[in-house]
Formats: structure tokens, C-alpha cells, sequence
């Protein structure tokens, strides 16, 4: 089964699609995960996630009052409105300074409810499930292209903000006392991320989007010794959910992104787990050699 996975992976052209842009995804979604992670922001990608979904909503009501193009193209709308979500928390955020937590609710809220109004009102609404939990393994050429160019963008703003971006994530205060411009780059950093969710909605879908940008993460804290290092191992934990997901779902014929996200979460449980055993083994040599 496994032999015949590998000789497809790269003789079907929708098996080479679905590596690809999940490789890519492996390393954006723990990318930015860590850095929401950092900020204690673990439920904003699902709160975008739902924004991002009035996007398709609104797509589909378009599509079926004669404008096909946003039917074939729903999700250059989903960016669209997953920004002005992201806008909305940063809004809110702001307004409630001591209750910050209250922005994400009040969007998702929104989200929600205005998803299911345009849902109700378009006469044809594709696969709702895979708007639910994603399917990597039907993405086409253009998401492919959509994935990469976010990718390079991303990076390129890593490369010549990446300090500034983490700065402020860290120590807003601090951050101002280097010079830097707070309130600019928490701007730059929540619209990069209502992008990438938006990207992420295709392959994992509204359901699974948060797990995939911050399981990897969390299994990488246990072992990690620094941002960097935290973030680097993240990323091979992604990619690895990525690569045995992908065997899982062609093999069992199962969603690919709930397949993605179960091997994510075995991940982070063995590494729990193996961490737990080697500092308990530690703790007992300190104890037996405090005893001689």
C-alpha cells in the first residue's frame, strides 16, 4: 500500500498538487503559528477562519445571480473578507484593552452568522463540507500558485521584518522603547495572517485551520530551547502530519485535512509523553544520587 502511495505521489498529477501545496502549507502554518502562539492568540485562526468563510458565502450568493467567475474563483473573496475580520479584532482589540479576548467572539460571532445568511441565500452552494474540513487532495494549479506567491510574500516579510514582527509579539512595551512601530507592524503581522488562513481554508478546511497552525507548535515547545528552534522543529512536525496524511487519506479514503490533523495531535502526544518519561528517568538519577 505504501510503495503504491510513493509511485502515485509523483505519477498522478493530483497526488504531485497535493504534496506540493502541502509542503508549503507544512511550513506557513507553523510559520505564523508560533507567532500566535507567542501572542496567546491560539483561537484567532479560527475566528478568521469563519470570516474567511462569509467570503465564500458571498462568492456562491454572486455566482448564483449570474456573476460565474466567483463561483470558480470563491476564494479570492474569502482573503478579502478574512482581512476585514482580521481588521475588525485588531478594531476591537484596541477598544477593549483589558478584555482583548472579547474581540475574537464579537468577530467570529459576526462570522458566523452572516456565513449562514448568504449560505441560505445562494441558490448553489458547492461542497459545503469541503468549505468545512478542506480536501488537499483536490486543489487545483491555481491554488498552487495562490500558496506560493503568499509563501514568497510571507518570506520576504520575515526576512526584513521577522525581528520587528517577533519584537512586538513578545513585549509590546519593550518593543516600543527599541523604536518600533508597535501598532504598524501588529497591522502587518494580522493581515499576513487573515491571508494565510484563507489560503489554509481550501486544504483544511473552517473546522481544522487552527489545529494545523498550532498542534506543530505546541508539540514543538516540549522540545524546542528557543523561538528559533521552536519554530524550525514546527515546521518538520508539519511537514511530517503533512506527509503521513496524505498516506492516510489515499489509503483509507479519508478527508485529507482531518487525516493531517489526527497525525498532528499522535505527534504532539508522543512527544508529550517522551518527554514526560526522560524528565522523570532524570529526576529519579538525581534522587538516587542524592541517596549515595
Amino acid at each position: 500500500m505504501f510503495l503504491s502511495f510513493i509511485t502515485d505521489l509523483f505519477q498522478q498529477d493530483f497526488m504531485l498538487r497535493a504534496l506540493t501545496a502541502g509542503v508549503m502549507l507544512g511550513i506557513l502554518a507553523p510559520l505564523l503559528g508560533s507567532i500566535v502562539v507567542v501572542r496567546r492568540l491560539s483561537f484567532i485562526a479560527d475566528t478568521l477562519g469563519h470570516f474567511s468563510l462569509v467570503g465564500i458565502s458571498v462568492s456562491l450568493f454572486l455566482s448564483s445571480l449570474g456573476f460565474s467567475y466567483f463561483f470558480e474563483k470563491p476564494l479570492y473573496l474569502g482573503i478579502a473578507f478574512s482581512v476585514i475580520g482580521g481588521l475588525l479584532i485588531e478594531f476591537f482589540r484596541r477598544s477593549y484593552t483589558n478584555y482583548k479576548e472579547i474581540s475574537m467572539v464579537i468577530v467570529i460571532s459576526l462570522g458566523a452568522a452572516l456565513s449562514a445568511i448568504f449560505f441560505a441565500l445562494a441558490s448553489k452552494t458547492g461542497s459545503l463540507y469541503q468549505y468545512l474540513f478542506g480536501s488537499i487532495l483536490t486543489v487545483t494549479n491555481y491554488y498552487i500558485y495562490l500558496i506560493l506567491v503568499t509563501l514568497g510574500i510571507v518570506s520576504l516579510l520575515f526576512i526584513f521584518f521577522g525581528k520587528q514582527i517577533v519584537a512586538v509579539s513578545f513585549d509590546e512595551t519593550s518593543a516600543k522603547f527599541l523604536g518600533i512601530n508597535v501598532s504598524i507592524f501588529q497591522l502587518i503581522f494580522m493581515i499576513m495572517l487573515s491571508v494565510v488562513v484563507s489560503v489554509l481554508l481550501e486544504a483544511a478546511g473552517v473546522l481544522l485551520i487552527s489545529s494545523m497552525m498550532i498542534i506543530p507548535v505546541a508539540a514543538g515547545m516540549r522540545i524546542g530551547w528557543s523561538f528559533r528552534s521552536t519554530t524550525i522543529i514546527s515546521i518538520v512536525f508539519s511537514e511530517l502530519s503533512v506527509l503521513v496524511g496524505l498516506w492516510l487519506a489515499y489509503s483509507l479514503t479519508i478527508p485529507s485535512g482531518a487525516a493531517i490533523v489526527s497525525i498532528n495531535i499522535i505527534i504532539l502526544l508522543v512527544v508529550a509523553l517522551t518527554k514526560k518519561i526522560i524528565n522523570a528517568r532524570r529526576i529519579s538519577k538525581i534522587d538516587k544520587n542524592q541517596i549515595k
